[in-house]
């Protein structure tokens, strides 16, 4: 009963912000607004919210590396890309029934994983960090996006997968679900709406658990002062092969659902752009909360595909001007100065502060 107590009491503590019935209350009632959405929507729009969906645990497995570990990667995309291309050989090779693309979900994200593992191995117990770390992680993830770029000939398969090259892998299966009667297909609609919806809401609450766990106080140390924390007897490096290896699976995790949700991927998913927006994403919401990294990525998604679909010449012009105003007005990020600005009546009411 204690350690249920325990594992619970972590969803509130000092490395997250929320916390209390007021939160708490605040989060039911979004979490219900959002259950209810598709009941006030068409198909089209809920489909177009599903892909916004699928990014953000991306930016939740970055906040974990570069807000609470201080390790600024531009990895994402590449663990994004692998677990997309490996979805798509599964499943063209073995098809979507009885449930299989769930199986191949589970394997995609575990070559993530299992390459996060290589690549960390080598980055964090080379004492490569800082900087160094960031233009490591990027070549690795340029390099992965030309590779793929030049595998157009009919040579480049993996059985019966092609992998095309610039124009990507298509035509691989939807997500389906084992139903009676028959499998439930999870085309970009209503029911692959609630179900990445709650793969999200999980993630949330697991992260925050996490993150309060004696697991995310030592990272937060070792961002805080990495020399001190060893000095304490915590292995850093294992700390933060942890937290990058858990970072590349949600990435990955990204990266099966966008697959399964457009039926396809092109190494695009992998260059230059694509690994920078993840960062626009997590700085401008709040790198060091994963409350203000959700809510920032959603917000920032929704006016890049707008500035996308009415200017498409000025969007990336505008995620770099939002960038660097964030650095230099809101460092923390705007959306986290935001929460703390209007959380600070009431901590004044608990404290007495007038």
């Amino acid at each position: 009963m204690n350690a249920t107590f325990r594992f619970f009491s972590r969803l509130e503590g000092p490395q997250t912000l929320g916390r209390g019935p007021l939160f708490w209350l605040g989060f039911l009632v979004v979490l219900a607004g959002a259950c209810a959405y598709p009941l006030f929507s068409d198909g089209y729009t809920v489909g177009n919210t599903v892909y916004f969906f699928t990014w953000v645990f991306m930016a939740l497995g970055l906040s974990l590396i570069w807000g609470y570990g201080g390790a600024l990667s531009f990895g994402q995309t590449a663990f994004f890309g692998i677990a997309g291309y490996s979805y798509g050989v599964l499943t063209i090779n073995f098809g979507a029934a009885y449930g299989f693309t769930l199986v191949a979900l589970v394997l995609a994200v575990l070559f993530a994983a299992l390459f996060a593992v290589l690549l960390g191995y080598f980055l964090y117990f080379g004492r490569i960090s800082g900087v160094f770390l960031g233009i490591v992680t990027l070549s690795v993830t340029l390099v992965l996006e030309r590779f793929m770029a030049q595998t157009a000939g009919p040579e480049w398969h993996i059985g019966k997968a092609r992998l095309n090259g610039f124009n990507g892998m298509s035509a691989m299966p939807p997500l389906t679900l084992p139903w009676p009667g028959g499998d439930l297909v999870l085309f970009p609609d209503v029911e692959l709406y609630y179900v990445v919806l709650a793969l999200m809401v999980v993630v949330y609450l697991g992260l925050r658990i996490l993150v309060n766990s004696p697991f995310g106080n030592v990272l937060v140390a070792i961002r805080e002062n990495p020399e001190r924390a060893e000095m304490l007897g915590y292995d850093i490096r294992k700390y933060q092969l942890g937290a990058f290896v858990i970072g590349a699976m949600l990435a990955g995790l990204s990266g099966v659902l966008y697959t399964s949700w457009g039926q396809y991927i092109t190494p695009s998913s992998m260059g230059m752009t694509a690994a920078a927006l993840p960062i626009v994403w997590v700085a401008v919401g709040g790198r060091s909360d994963l409350t203000t990294t959700l809510v920032g990525t959603l917000v920032v998604l929704s006016v890049f595909q707008a500035l996308t679909i009415h200017g498409s010449q000025y969007a990336l012009v505008v995620m770099g001007v939002l960038l660097v105003l964030t650095v230099l007005l809101a460092p923390q990020g705007l959306a986290f100065a935001f929460a703390r600005l209007i959380a600070r009546p009431f901590r004044s009411r608990k404290t007495g502060d007038v």
